[in-house]
């Protein structure tokens, strides 16, 4: 369809790559956001092709990247898109685009939770639950640069072996397929008893195996192993929406002085203030400049064709996708 008139303040974007991630279906209705059509695809790298009489940041031929607002109206798998120029970033000329669009979403969360909840910092231990994943991979190569000792869990051999070559070596990597080790006793062994500083879920179970749905992956530790494992002064940081603590949960973490942050890295986008610090995370201190020098390698797969989106989509919705999806045009 062809594009309206670019606004003041919008930039034409040729897409090159764009990844696909899960849409958060409830809380685009809790934003008051649902429709009958969502757009999928919001992490996008292109050109510029023309940019609006008020843009400042960009001009026509500039290589740019960003991640499209939770209200956009637009889908980031078209190959030309209108975007307002305050989500848009310039992509180092050596960052590849189906690299740029897979590492924002995963580097924007690993940074929110290492950086703005955690506060990582060297010495402090970090344990990085389903370390495989894309996030995962992304959040232990943060920790360990900023100098934490990581601790991984593998959900299959096959993660196991995939977390033992990445670089830079170090991290220390527990198999906890078929219930090969139990999380909260290694952890204790691996620091001398004293718990991690710091603990980055992926969800997490909140009853017993019987009363727990069937979606629960049986792989994740229960929320009794996070809380006993985690040190004096520790902080977990979950992406389980839906904790529910417990009064002897709340007194363990009581005891301990431990914290709960909860990670929704749509909050940049939410509140407008922080715009500026959020652009700061996509370029300047952050995603763009560690992926530029190599510090960030991402959990990518083969570039997808256009054609494929659709049945691509769907297992990322399904969350089956092991590895980022990304549509290149």
């Amino acid at each position: 369809e062809s594009l309206p008139a670019t606004g003041e303040h919008d930039v034409k974007v040729q897409v090159r790559a764009c990844a696909l991630s899960w849409v958060d279906a409830k809380l685009l209705s809790e934003m008051k956001l649902k429709k009958e059509l969502v757009p999928v695809g919001r992490e996008i790298s292109g050109v510029v092709l023309e940019v609006g009489s008020k843009v400042t940041f960009f001009q026509p031929d500039d290589e740019v990247v960003g991640i499209l607002p939770l209200d956009s109206e637009e889908s980031g798998v078209c190959e030309v898109i209108l975007v307002q120029e305050h989500y848009l970033v310039l992509k180092p000329q050596k960052v590849c685009w189906a690299e740029a669009a897979g590492t924002l979403r995963d580097g924007l969360r690993a940074y929110t939770a290492l950086h703005y909840l955690a506060q990582v910092s060297p010495g402090k231990s970090v344990l990085v639950l389903d370390g495989a994943s894309p996030f995962g991979t992304i959040a232990i190569q943060l920790a360990q640069h900023r100098g934490a000792k990581v601790i991984c869990t593998a959900h299959s051999l096959e993660d196991k072996q995939y977390l033992e070559r990445l670089k830079p070596a170090g991290a220390r990597v527990m198999d906890v397929s078929h219930g090969k080790a139990d999380v909260a006793e290694s952890c204790l062994e691996e620091t001398g008893g004293l718990g991690v500083d710091i603990v980055l879920d992926a969800g997490v179970r909140l009853y017993s195996a019987e009363d727990e749905p069937a979606s629960k992956s049986q792989l994740l530790p229960h929320k009794h192993d996070i809380i006993t494992l985690l040190g004096v002064g520790g902080c977990w940081i979950t992406t389980e929406r839906n904790l529910q603590l417990d009064p002897p949960d709340s007194h363990s973490l009581f005891l301990k002085g431990a914290t709960v942050s909860f990670l929704n890295d749509e909050i940049w986008n939410l509140s407008n203030v922080q715009q500026g610090k959020y652009l700061d995370i996509l370029w300047g201190s952050y995603i763009m400049e560690k992926l530029s020098n190599s510090i960030f390698r991402p959990q990518l797969d083969e570039p997808i064709p256009l054609y494929e989106a659709k049945v691509s989509m769907e297992i990322v919705q399904k969350n089956q996708a092991r590895k980022r999806q990304v549509i290149q045009f």
